[in-house]
């Protein structure tokens, strides 16, 4: 896990997001890029060139003022800037640095107390096929003990999809619990859980539920693990909530850290 990307959003709190990342980066002898996202309407003349250059400067202090308010650690941090749209944005940096995880705050921006993820947070999600971390407002990096891994399918095309999750279970000597969550419709194929997920594992556990989300909802509670591990398919965890990108928290809602990993690839 080299290079960790941070998206950083206007929230005043910014800064607890990036210092988790850099505690979890120290683990990892990770890089850190700091990105910032503006947009300029593309135009013609010097005057254009000029706002641009202006906005991405102004962008690049706020990021150096986030940087001032953590413990680096001695991590290298480096900001990315991008004119433009930040799933775009993301992509194109994905492309030419390579990007093992993306981690972020569940909501970018100060915004209802209602809402888990935000338009900006939920697009990164759902609309990239980088693995990504969701950290929960102000939590700190506690030990993971215990991740607990749910699906509806234990179909998985690629091994490699479980490499991050591979890695932070080794990294924290962490016990990965899966859950098979079997939902209306459901094939046989889906009850033929991965080789690679069952070689990882400590036990898995067999329940069904109308959706996977209300699922894990339950074992949430019962389980107590440190971290969720989930995958982004387009009919998988957030199956019914993929048509938008707030996600709201009367529809689901983590007090701990969420992985999602991407079981399909551009």
């Amino acid at each position: 896990m080299k290079h960790i990307l941070v998206p950083i959003g206007t929230s005043p709190d910014a800064h607890q997001t990036l210092q988790y990342a850099i505690d979890f980066a120290t683990e990892f002898s990770s890089k850190i890029f700091l990105m910032e996202v503006f947009s300029v309407s593309i135009g013609a003349g010097k005057a254009l060139t000029n706002v641009t250059e202006k906005v991405a400067e102004s962008g690049k202090e706020r990021l150096k003022e986030v940087i001032e308010k953590v413990d680096n650690k001695s991590v290298e941090i480096q900001i990315a800037s991008y004119n433009g749209d930040i799933v775009d944005g993301l992509k194109e940096i994905d492309k030419e640095l390579g990007i093992d995880l993306i981690i972020v705050a569940p909501r970018s921006n100060d915004v209802s107390e209602e809402v888990y993820l935000g338009n900006t947070s939920g697009r990164i999600i759902k609309r990239t096929n980088i693995p990504t971390l969701i950290v929960p407002k102000g939590s700190p990096l506690r030990p993971l003990g215990t991740i607990l891994t749910a699906f509806k399918s234990g179909v998985l095309k690629r091994k490699r999809i479980l490499n991050p999750l591979i890695e932070i279970k080794n990294k924290f000597d962490a016990k990965v619990n899966l859950l098979l969550v079997k939902t209306p419709g459901y094939t046989d194929e889906d009850l033929q859980v991965n080789t690679a997920l069952m070689d990882i594992s400590s036990q898995m556990t067999l329940a069904e539920a109308p959706t996977t989300y209300l699922g894990v909802l339950e074992h949430l509670q019962s389980q107590h693990p440190d971290m969720l591990c989930v995958f982004r398919r387009k009919r998988g965890f957030f199956k019914k909530l993929w048509e938008k990108d707030t996600i709201l928290k009367s529809e689901f809602s983590a007090r701990i850290p969420v992985l999602v990993l991407s079981v399909k690839k551009d």
